[in-house]
């Protein structure tokens, strides 16, 4: 009994349903939105020959013609018994002169900037070159050659070699006073001035003439006399024994070869020498 009675409802409701659909109202259509001034509007056509002519004719035609086209029913282009033969390509004159458009003014072509040319690391110096030149019989031949060699060399110093025998002497003294009292009264200005290691000759060639000290190289001879002299006195350097030989040492020039400074001062020999002997 209850499954009829469901029957029946369902069956009421779908005929309520398709009573409905059938009798509503078809929904209302948006309106097209208005078309600007001075635009023909586009409208469907039939495909065909018909299409075609009406496609090329709106091409060539100016737009208030085509304005009045599209007032005309469209069933007057339905209608046409027969296809109408392709108009003749309008010409340039039937088509409206177009302004003449001045001419864009072309930019300039910036040119690239020219690369920075590389620039050439510079050549290292040459190391610098340092010889000895001679040998020279004396202190004096040495300076001698010196001022011949003249800007050839530089940082140049004068450097005595001691004999081979080993017998050189280097005696620094003060010169001889008149008598033993004058000498004595030497002795005492030392002594105030603070130096020692003297004696005074009692015999010889050199008699009351003060010694100051005997040593075997000359730098240790110069390096007394300078402390001498610095407290006031005028000392001399005797040397005895095998005489030494004198070199001329120091740096060539950038642009000079050793064998010019041979031949320039006069020296015997020229030897290799560091650099780092002369600072």
């Amino acid at each position: 009994m209850l499954t009829r009675a469901l029957i029946v409802v369902l069956a009421i409701l779908n005929l309520g349903v398709a009573t409905w659909w059938l009798l509503r109202d078809e929904p209302a259509r948006a309106p097209l939105p208005p078309q600007p001034t001075g635009v023909a509007e586009l409208r469907w056509l039939p495909g065909g020959t018909d299409a075609a002519v009406a496609a090329q004719v709106s091409a060539a035609a100016p737009t208030e013609a085509l304005v009045e086209r599209e007032a005309a029913p469209a069933t007057a282009v339905a209608a046409a018994p027969a296809p109408v033969p392709a108009p003749a390509t309008p010409t340039s004159a039937s088509k409206p002169a177009e302004p003449a458009k001045a001419p864009e003014p072309v930019a300039a072509i910036a040119k690239p900037a020219p690369e920075p040319v590389a620039e050439k690391p510079a050549a290292p110096a040459a190391p610098p070159r340092c010889l000895a030149l001679g040998p020279f019989p004396d202190r004096a031949a040495a300076t001698a050659a010196q001022s011949r060699a003249g800007n050839l060399l530089s940082q140049v110093r004068l450097r005595e070699q001691p004999a081979a025998s080993g017998s050189a002497r280097y005696r620094v003294l003060l010169p001889a006073a008149t008598n033993r009292d004058d000498a004595q009264t030497t002795v005492k200005r030392i002594v105030a001035a603070g130096l020692s290691d003297y004696y005074i000759i009692s015999q010889g060639e050199e008699t009351n003439a003060i010694a100051l000290g005997q040593y075997r190289n000359r730098e240790g001879a110069e390096r007394r006399m300078a402390a001498v002299q610095a407290a006031g006195f005028q000392p001399r350097l005797v040397a005895s024994g095998d005489a030494g030989q004198w070199w001329l040492e120091g740096q060539l020039a950038a642009a000079a070869e050793p064998a010019q400074a041979q031949q320039r001062s006069g020296a015997a020999q020229q030897r290799s020498l560091e650099c780092t002997r002369l600072r």
